[in-house]
């Protein structure tokens, strides 16, 4: 597990759970649309998978 992730938010977090909101800020998400890259680890792969239903996620 090397590189990077291009994580973009695509759904909004408005009316969402708590939990999916900070992990969202976690990931540096805060606006709909918003890109950005982190390192390919399991915590980010982890925090991902949480709320792969509002984000889009590739490997570059």
């Amino acid at each position: 597990m090397s590189g990077m992730l291009k994580i973009t938010l695509v759904k909004s977090m408005i009316g969402r759970p708590e939990k999916h909101r900070k992990v969202l800020r976690g990931l540096g998400l805060t606006k709909l649309n918003r890109t950005v890259e982190l390192k390919n680890t399991p915590s980010t792969r982890g925090m991902v998978a949480k709320v792969s239903h509002l984000v889009v996620a590739e490997e570059n």
